[in-house]
Protein backbone atom coordinates (compact mmCIF):
# COMPACT_ATOMS: atom_id res chain seq x y z
CA UNK A 1 0.00 0.00 0.00
CA UNK A 2 1.55 3.41 -1.11
CA UNK A 3 0.41 5.95 1.69
CA UNK A 4 -0.50 9.18 -0.75
CA UNK A 5 0.49 12.72 0.68
CA UNK A 6 -2.83 13.48 0.65
CA UNK A 7 -3.03 17.54 -0.66
CA UNK A 8 -6.52 17.93 -1.31
CA UNK A 9 -6.73 21.42 0.65
CA UNK A 10 -4.12 22.40 -1.42
CA UNK A 11 -5.28 21.84 -4.72
CA UNK A 12 -5.97 25.14 -6.54
CA UNK A 13 -7.11 25.69 -9.66
CA UNK A 14 -4.38 27.18 -12.36
CA UNK A 15 -5.73 29.40 -15.20
CA UNK A 16 -5.39 27.81 -18.78
CA UNK A 17 -2.86 30.64 -19.87
CA UNK A 18 -0.80 30.06 -17.19
CA UNK A 19 -1.11 26.07 -17.80
CA UNK A 20 2.00 25.67 -19.84
CA UNK A 21 4.25 26.54 -17.09
CA UNK A 22 3.62 23.61 -14.84
CA UNK A 23 5.22 21.57 -17.52
CA UNK A 24 7.81 23.84 -18.80
CA UNK A 25 10.51 23.11 -16.49
CA UNK A 26 10.51 19.78 -18.44
CA UNK A 27 8.93 16.98 -15.69
CA UNK A 28 8.61 13.43 -15.74
CA UNK A 29 4.68 13.12 -15.71
CA UNK A 30 2.41 10.26 -15.14
CA UNK A 31 -0.07 9.83 -17.71
CA UNK A 32 -3.51 8.30 -17.13
CA UNK A 33 -7.06 7.59 -18.73
CA UNK A 34 -9.84 6.09 -18.33
CA UNK A 35 -12.38 4.32 -21.08
CA UNK A 36 -15.28 1.74 -20.81
CA UNK A 37 -14.62 0.95 -17.42
CA UNK A 38 -10.93 0.36 -17.50
CA UNK A 39 -8.59 2.56 -16.60
CA UNK A 40 -4.64 2.53 -16.32
CA UNK A 41 -1.28 5.13 -15.28
CA UNK A 42 2.09 5.36 -16.39
CA UNK A 43 5.18 7.39 -16.21
CA UNK A 44 6.25 9.35 -19.27
CA UNK A 45 9.50 11.31 -19.67
CA UNK A 46 8.95 12.70 -22.70
CA UNK A 47 6.25 15.51 -22.27
CA UNK A 48 6.33 18.83 -22.94
CA UNK A 49 3.86 22.07 -23.16
CA UNK A 50 3.23 23.23 -26.91
CA UNK A 51 1.43 26.31 -27.01
CA UNK A 52 0.00 29.45 -24.76
CA UNK A 53 -4.00 29.71 -25.57
CA UNK A 54 -5.54 27.42 -26.04
CA UNK A 55 -2.74 25.82 -23.95
CA UNK A 56 -1.41 22.56 -25.76
CA UNK A 57 1.29 19.83 -24.42
CA UNK A 58 2.76 16.74 -26.01
CA UNK A 59 3.63 13.03 -24.86
CA UNK A 60 5.50 10.18 -26.57
CA UNK A 61 3.13 6.86 -25.73
CA UNK A 62 4.87 3.84 -27.26
CA UNK A 63 2.42 1.73 -29.09
CA UNK A 64 2.38 -1.11 -26.40
CA UNK A 65 1.27 0.75 -23.52
CA UNK A 66 -2.45 0.15 -22.45
CA UNK A 67 -2.70 3.78 -21.29
CA UNK A 68 -2.37 4.49 -25.16
CA UNK A 69 -5.43 2.14 -26.37
CA UNK A 70 -7.72 4.01 -23.11
CA UNK A 71 -6.41 7.61 -24.14
CA UNK A 72 -7.30 6.84 -27.97
CA UNK A 73 -10.73 5.39 -26.95
CA UNK A 74 -11.59 7.99 -24.07
CA UNK A 75 -10.28 10.96 -26.43
CA UNK A 76 -9.09 12.52 -23.07
CA UNK A 77 -6.26 11.77 -20.78
CA UNK A 78 -4.53 13.51 -17.52
CA UNK A 79 -0.70 14.62 -17.22
CA UNK A 80 0.31 14.71 -13.35
CA UNK A 81 3.45 15.95 -12.26
CA UNK A 82 4.91 13.53 -9.62
CA UNK A 83 6.82 14.69 -6.82
CA UNK A 84 9.95 13.47 -4.82
CA UNK A 85 8.07 11.93 -1.89
CA UNK A 86 6.24 9.86 -5.46
CA UNK A 87 9.84 9.03 -6.69
CA UNK A 88 9.35 5.32 -6.00
CA UNK A 89 6.20 5.06 -7.17
CA UNK A 90 6.80 6.93 -10.56
CA UNK A 91 9.55 4.32 -11.30
CA UNK A 92 7.61 1.60 -10.58
CA UNK A 93 4.61 3.17 -12.89
CA UNK A 94 7.15 3.41 -15.94
CA UNK A 95 8.34 -0.11 -15.59
CA UNK A 96 5.08 -2.15 -14.84
CA UNK A 97 2.34 -3.20 -17.54
CA UNK A 98 -1.30 -2.38 -16.36
CA UNK A 99 -2.13 -5.09 -18.92
CA UNK A 100 -0.22 -7.56 -17.37
CA UNK A 101 -1.03 -6.83 -13.93
CA UNK A 102 -4.86 -7.06 -15.11
CA UNK A 103 -4.31 -10.86 -16.34
CA UNK A 104 -2.01 -11.83 -13.20
CA UNK A 105 -3.67 -10.26 -10.39
CA UNK A 106 -7.55 -9.31 -11.52
CA UNK A 107 -6.81 -5.97 -10.41
CA UNK A 108 -5.94 -2.37 -12.14
CA UNK A 109 -2.04 -0.61 -11.17
CA UNK A 110 -4.49 1.62 -9.15
CA UNK A 111 -5.69 -1.15 -6.78
CA UNK A 112 -2.50 -2.58 -7.38
CA UNK A 113 -0.16 -0.20 -5.95
CA UNK A 114 -3.38 0.96 -3.35
CA UNK A 115 -3.25 4.57 -5.04
CA UNK A 116 -5.29 7.30 -4.34
CA UNK A 117 -7.54 9.17 -7.02
CA UNK A 118 -9.76 11.82 -7.68
CA UNK A 119 -11.93 12.91 -9.87
CA UNK A 120 -10.81 15.94 -12.42
CA UNK A 121 -13.61 18.26 -13.39
CA UNK A 122 -13.41 18.25 -17.32
CA UNK A 123 -12.64 14.20 -18.39
CA UNK A 124 -12.92 10.96 -16.77
CA UNK A 125 -9.33 10.44 -16.77
CA UNK A 126 -8.11 9.01 -12.94
CA UNK A 127 -6.46 12.44 -11.54
CA UNK A 128 -3.31 10.73 -8.63
CA UNK A 129 -3.51 12.49 -5.16
CA UNK A 130 -0.01 13.64 -3.92
CA UNK A 131 1.02 15.13 -7.22
CA UNK A 132 2.33 18.72 -7.37
CA UNK A 133 0.18 19.46 -10.58
CA UNK A 134 -2.81 17.86 -12.86
CA UNK A 135 -3.36 18.68 -16.19
CA UNK A 136 -7.02 17.64 -17.90
CA UNK A 137 -6.53 17.27 -21.72
CA UNK A 138 -8.51 16.70 -24.87
CA UNK A 139 -6.79 14.23 -27.58
CA UNK A 140 -6.13 16.17 -30.38
CA UNK A 141 -6.00 13.22 -32.97
CA UNK A 142 -2.93 13.26 -35.43
CA UNK A 143 -3.10 9.55 -36.87
CA UNK A 144 -0.37 10.16 -38.74
CA UNK A 145 2.15 11.48 -36.20
CA UNK A 146 0.54 9.10 -33.58
CA UNK A 147 0.71 6.31 -35.78
CA UNK A 148 4.70 7.00 -36.89
CA UNK A 149 6.24 9.09 -34.32
CA UNK A 150 4.01 7.95 -31.11
CA UNK A 151 3.46 11.45 -30.45
CA UNK A 152 0.14 12.23 -29.14
CA UNK A 153 -1.43 16.18 -28.76
CA UNK A 154 -3.54 17.21 -26.25
CA UNK A 155 -5.27 20.34 -25.15
CA UNK A 156 -5.28 21.52 -22.12
CA UNK A 157 -8.98 22.07 -20.68
CA UNK A 158 -8.72 22.20 -16.48
CA UNK A 159 -5.61 22.31 -14.82
CA UNK A 160 -4.64 22.57 -11.18
CA UNK A 161 -1.69 22.88 -8.44
CA UNK A 162 -0.64 22.47 -5.18
CA UNK A 163 -0.63 25.85 -4.10
CA UNK A 164 2.09 25.28 -1.61
CA UNK A 165 5.06 25.11 -4.42
CA UNK A 166 2.72 26.61 -7.13
CA UNK A 167 0.90 30.03 -6.73
CA UNK A 168 0.79 33.45 -9.10
CA UNK A 169 2.27 31.11 -11.96
CA UNK A 170 5.30 30.34 -10.43
CA UNK A 171 6.77 27.33 -9.41
CA UNK A 172 8.56 27.76 -5.53
CA UNK A 173 9.90 24.46 -3.49
CA UNK A 174 11.13 26.57 -0.55
CA UNK A 175 10.28 24.55 2.50
CA UNK A 176 8.48 21.85 0.46
CA UNK A 177 11.29 19.31 -0.68
CA UNK A 178 9.32 16.20 -0.91
CA UNK A 179 7.21 18.33 -3.46
CA UNK A 180 10.01 18.97 -5.15
CA UNK A 181 9.38 17.29 -9.24
CA UNK A 182 11.15 15.12 -11.28
CA UNK A 183 13.24 14.74 -13.74
CA UNK A 184 14.16 11.25 -15.36
CA UNK A 185 17.49 10.58 -16.53
CA UNK A 186 17.92 7.22 -17.46
CA UNK A 187 17.71 3.35 -15.42
CA UNK A 188 16.07 4.56 -12.26
CA UNK A 189 18.44 7.73 -11.76
CA UNK A 190 16.37 11.18 -11.38
CA UNK A 191 16.62 14.85 -10.98
CA UNK A 192 14.95 17.12 -8.17
CA UNK A 193 14.51 20.62 -9.03
CA UNK A 194 16.35 22.62 -6.78
CA UNK A 195 15.99 26.42 -5.76
CA UNK A 196 14.12 29.25 -8.47
CA UNK A 197 16.23 31.93 -9.49
CA UNK A 198 15.44 34.93 -11.60
CA UNK A 199 17.61 36.30 -14.70
CA UNK A 200 18.57 40.19 -14.72
CA UNK A 201 18.07 42.60 -17.84
CA UNK A 202 21.55 41.95 -19.91
CA UNK A 203 21.74 44.97 -22.61
CA UNK A 204 23.79 43.87 -25.42
CA UNK A 205 27.47 45.44 -25.58
CA UNK A 206 28.27 48.29 -27.52
CA UNK A 207 29.96 47.46 -30.67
Amino acid sequence: MVAPMNNALHRQPVALDKAYRLMNHGPTVLVSAAHSGQRNIMAAAWAMPLDFAPPKVAVVLDKSTWTRALLEGAGTFALQVPTRAQLDLTEALGNSSGREILEKSGHDKFAAYGLETFAGVATDAPLLEGCAAWLECRLLPEAHIQERYDLFLGEVIAAQADARVFANGRWNFSGHDELRTLHHVAGGHFIVDGDAVDARALPPKSL
